[in-house]
């Protein structure tokens, strides 16, 4: 087994950034890949013209690519925030306004994964209040996704980076995702397992990888330190993979790592190009 087993798409909120968003899509063909994935890209709005929406959409189609996973709205991503539906007042609003567009613009595309992300504690407000105002958040963000057929990924981000944001283990976004399925009854909310993440955070990953595999929706990775290109860190990533793929996991693996100092069409010579 190795990288050439697994089935990769690129982040293009966190690749090919150094071009256009409207560029981004035929970019990530160019260097060999079939599919990409996106953060929300409209991160003043939750709510864009649908010009914008067809815009991007049609990149993606002309490219020839799919898109198989989004971020729902989540506020200055990249930048302060970590998500937006826990968060009170008028960030909790612009998730909520969003959710029907993404899955919308998902659905337009064949995009059957959306990640929502939690958000951070605000200085001020209840923990619990905030953890309330979660649940019912996801609860309408999963029977959006459910309405088209998608998973509703909830994932964990890493303590440092993130201070305030209140998921930073795995057993802290599982116990999520498990309240968000009691909640529904759909059975359609899943973890997403990004290794970079869960590395910074000190976590035991063969562990996690045994224990959370059957409630992986999608798993994403970037070396550590660093959240360079597989092999400029210490992590075994194509062994983490490998134990994934033979405990059932045959989902696509998310490329977000930094290309660093280089243009992004070169941080892939990793992965041989008849495996993208």
């Amino acid at each position: 087994m190795g990288f050439a087993d697994q089935r990769f798409n690129v982040n293009l909120s966190i690749l090919f950034t150094e071009l256009p968003l409207l560029e981004r899509p035929a970019a990530a063909a160019a260097a060999g890949f079939t599919a990409v994935e996106l953060w929300w890209p409209w991160v003043d709005t939750p709510t864009p013209a649908q010009p914008e929406l067809d815009a991007l959409r049609k990149a993606i189609e002309d490219a020839g690519v799919r898109l198989t996973g989004l971020n729902f709205y989540a506020g200055r991503l990249p930048g302060p925030d970590r998500g937006a539906l826990s968060v009170p007042g008028e960030e909790s609003e612009r998730f909520r306004a969003n959710v029907e567009v993404a899955a919308g613009f998902a659905h337009s595309l064949g995009c059957r994964a959306l990640n929502a992300l939690y958000g951070n504690r605000v200085e001020g407000a209840d923990p619990a209040e905030q953890d309330a105002l979660a649940l019912e958040n996801l609860v309408l963000a999963a029977r959006a996704a459910d309405r088209i057929g998608a998973t509703l990924l909830i994932e964990a981000l890493n303590r440092p980076e993130s201070p305030r944001y209140p998921l930073v283990s795995a057993p802290a976004a599982v116990g999520i995702v498990e309240q968000v399925n009691e909640a529904t009854g759909l059975g359609n909310a899943k973890f997403l397992m990004d290794l970079y993440h869960l590395a910074m955070n000190g976590e035991d990953l063969p562990s996690v990888v045994d224990r959370y595999a059957p409630v992986t929706g999608h798993v994403q990775i970037a070396d550590s330190p660093g959240r360079g290109a597989p092999g400029t860190g210490s992590l075994p990533l194509e062994d983490l993979l490998d134990q994934l793929r033979k405990a059932g996991y045959d989902g696509w693996v998310g490329l977000e790592y930094k290309p660093g100092d280089r243009p992004s069409a070169e941080a892939f010579e990793w992965l041989p190009r008849e495996a993208r």
